[in-house]
């Protein structure tokens, strides 16, 4: 009987052991992936005045040390994370990292611009980072993305203009088929009432089609 309770007393110390081991790798798996989405980019501050040096309009340049997501990176102009500069890029919209084709969004910017040089012209400040239009030789990144494939989407995604209707060109006063647009135009300019193939008559202001537009109003006796 002691020799049971012995096992099961082992056993039961094992399971504690294991289960602690466990806990303890867990705490630190999540410890390296909290380290890994750390703020490493410092250069604006969370609080405080931004940087002269990214008033917008500016110019800055350096290589990219730290892909975000679809479309956010740090470029460094120094060393350190106080010269890590968070761009946000205004030229492209990518998913947010949580919807579909985020991740595959940011494993295509890093791929486009980690590790090289690129350069921003600063925008508007947002939070701690700066929306700025980037170039990677001469090149748009925002350009870059779209012909790799990547769609836009997210919370930021810019909608698409509306589509301009043609507008068609009006005929010149007294060329064949111009008419005056309205009978309102066409007594402004004194030439009511007109007559079918007189300069200046439409079909569109003869509503009884005898022929005569913008006649004047008869009313009944």
């Amino acid at each position: 009987m002691g020799v049971v309770l012995t096992a099961r007393g082992y056993a039961l110390g094992m399971s504690h052991t294991l289960a602690r081991s466990l806990t303890l790798g867990v705490l630190a798996t999540l410890a390296v992936a909290g380290a890994a989405h750390a703020d490493q980019c410092k250069a604006i501050p969370d609080n405080g005045p931004m940087p002269a040096y990214l008033a917008p309009g500016s110019t800055f340049r350096g290589a990219v040390k730290v892909v975000i997501d679809g479309d956010s990176m740090c470029v460094a102009r120094g060393a350190g994370p106080e010269n890590l500069v968070e761009v946000r890029l205004a030229d492209f919209h990518a998913p947010e990292f949580s919807q579909p084709g985020g991740p595959a969004a940011q494993k295509k910017l890093a791929a486009l611009v980690l590790g090289r040089e690129v350069v921003c012209k600063a925008g508007s400040r947002t939070h701690d980072r700066v929306a700025a239009q980037c170039t990677l030789n001469g090149r748009a990144i925002g350009s870059l993305m779209r012909q790799a494939g990547v769609t836009e989407g997210g919370n930021g995604t810019r909608r698409a203009a509306p589509v301009a209707r043609p507008v068609q060109p009006q005929p010149f006063a007294g060329s064949p088929g111009w008419s005056y647009r309205n009978c309102r135009e066409a007594r402004e300019a004194g030439a009511a009432p007109l007559y079918r193939g007189q300069p200046g008559y439409g079909a569109h202001m003869d509503g009884d089609g005898d022929g005569i537009a913008c006649e004047p109003y008869r009313g009944r006796r």
